[in-house]
């Protein structure tokens, strides 16, 4: 059914990435992933069940949450059809709504009005070859129709910080949007990628996971 929706979690925290870092949201967070990232840090959004609700529901649960930031993420959240009308029904009530996706599914259908965090996958997170390049042009249209959307690169290595630095200049895409490094703790340290930013002068925003930093113990539900 187009109005059901297969949950993971509902969870109200601090939001912990993008522009928006520090702001309280409640996140929306779909099961389901057609990736299979080698740093993934919830793949219990493809391992469990999570639960169905409709459409409905979601927004009769975000009632409690008036006013507040609302996220939809996952997993890869474009896999569920009944998204779409989640975003609009969430709109219509007048809600700052972000999206986050994987960047391998089109992000076409995305209301202008949606923020989307665009990710787009490096080589050493294994799935590369998965990202959907067409996005690129959809986040021209969106940026000249109003949009506020975000290009995240998670990094697990130098590798992936000069690949990624090239893609950025290739395309422009801090014309676009802006575009947000984030590495991958245990992998790349956070100080050696602000060491490259600071030594190339990169326009790049260094991202660490704030809610990772509040609650180190948690790794679900914030």
């Amino acid at each position: 059914m187009t109005d059901t929706l297969h949950i993971s979690e509902l969870f109200y925290s601090i939001q912990g990435e993008s522009t928006r870092a520090g702001l309280p949201c409640a996140f929306v967070r779909l099961c389901g992933c057609n990736l299979r990232c080698t740093y993934c840090d919830s793949s219990y959004t493809w391992d469990e069940e999570g639960r169905r609700m409709s459409v409905a529901e979601v927004s009769a649960w975000l009632e409690d949450f008036s006013g507040v930031m609302t996220e939809i993420t996952g997993g890869e959240p474009l896999l569920q059809e009944a998204v779409y009308p989640l975003m609009n029904a969430l709109l219509a009530q007048g809600r700052e709504v972000l999206l986050e996706t994987g960047g391998s599914l089109s992000i076409a259908r995305i209301p202008v009005a949606v923020g989307v965090i665009l990710d787009i996958k490096c080589p050493d997170s294994g799935m590369m070859a998965r990202n959907d390049w067409g996005n690129i042009e959809v986040l021209q249209q969106r940026q000249a129709a109003g949009s506020k959307d975000e290009i995240k690169f998670v990094l697990s290595s130098e590798k992936d910080v000069t690949w990624a630095v090239q893609i950025v200049r290739e395309q422009c895409l801090t014309q676009l949007a802006p575009v947000l490094f984030s590495p991958v703790i245990g992998r790349l340290s956070p100080a050696r990628l602000a060491a490259i930013i600071l030594q190339e002068r990169l326009p790049m925003r260094l991202q660490l996971q704030l809610h990772t930093q509040i609650w180190p113990s948690l790794s679900r539900g914030v």
